[in-house]
């Protein structure tokens, strides 16, 4: 497990958790599970205990939703052979104990059939409970930029907190916040692949700038099909705003609302089915249907999708 950086965010742990830094825990249980032995704390540390695995529940604020089989398994078997680097860190909420940072350690503990887990025992408000999940995450970089996105915004909704008192909380930048809570106004799919790391958050934050959620769609699997660079990307974005402000949209503003709504449903069908935008220029007396496409590999998957054979 990598140590924290130093930065804002280190500092706005320590604001919310005691500075003293817990002391490396070793393993009494190095040989695997089938002993049963938890791992030992050392005598006389100030606010640790030995909490049984079972009286542990997760946190309601949790920000990572995806805890992978084999990052357990990882994570389980370090443990297994070096001990417990870091104890988890958790509050006391009537006969049981909520977890506040730690997660993936209390699951490893499960996984290796162990009875108890070292933890550090703190008295935490939900509030400054969910700011520190979110802080241990980031520091340890377990989290991908949706759940990044969704425990900002967790701090935001759940606790009335405004954008600014966010950032204080978790040792950010509001800028950075900011930018953050913007990628929960792409689409799921979109969402889905920056969270599986399919798209990058410099991609996501130029297709943020395509409102057309058709548009936008095709330009993502396009970015992922190519492996583009967020450049290329960008231009390709620059692009599409360049030949989409020509004649179709001026176009659009001479017919009639209901026949320009057809129009432009006509439009997103064949956009979906040939994966190329598509712009049909549509008068009374006659009309042109454009196509575009990027390149000779590009112009053969289209005809191949229209039946044309060369």
């Amino acid at each position: 497990m990598s140590a924290a950086p130093k930065s804002r965010l280190g500092r706005g742990l320590g604001s919310l958790i005691a500075k003293a830094a817990p002391a490396p825990i070793a393993s009494a249980n190095a040989a695997g599970p089938a002993s049963g032995a938890p791992a030992v704390i050392p005598r006389g540390a100030p606010g640790y205990l030995e909490v049984p695995v079972h009286l542990i529940e997760p946190s309601p604020y949790q920000a990572r939703k995806t805890i992978t089989a084999d990052q357990l398994h990882e994570l389980a078997d370090s443990i297994r052979s070096e001990g417990l680097l870091q104890p988890i860190v958790v509050r006391k909420t009537g006969e049981k104990y909520q977890l506040i940072a730690g997660e993936r350690r209390w699951r490893a503990f499960q996984e290796l059939r162990l009875k108890a887990i070292p933890a550090r025992l703190v008295e935490a408000s939900d509030a400054s409970s969910a700011a520190l999940g979110l802080i241990e995450n980031l520091q340890r970089e377990g989290l991908n930029p949706i759940e990044e996105a969704h425990g900002y915004a967790s701090l935001i909704r759940d606790f009335d907190l405004t954008q600014e008192a966010t950032a204080d909380r978790v040792g950010k930048g509001r800028a950075s916040v900011a930018n953050s809570l913007r990628l929960l106004s792409l689409d799921a799919e979109t969402q889905g692949y920056l969270s599986k790391g399919l798209l990058s958050v410099g991609h996501a934050k130029v297709l943020l700038g395509v409102t057309d959620l058709a548009h936008r769609s095709l330009l993502v699997r396009r970015t992922i099909e190519g492996g583009m660079s967020v450049r290329a990307t960008e231009k390709l974005v620059q692009d599409g705003k360049s030949w989409t402000s020509g004649k179709s949209v001026r176009r659009t503003k001479a017919l009639p609302p209901k026949e320009a709504e057809i129009l432009a449903s006509i439009e997103k069908k064949l956009t979906s089915h040939l994966g190329s935008r598509v712009a049909v220029l549509h008068t009374a007396k006659k009309g042109r249907i454009v196509i575009e496409y990027s390149g000779n590999e590009d112009l053969q998957r289209v005809l191949e999708k229209l039946g044309v054979t060369l």
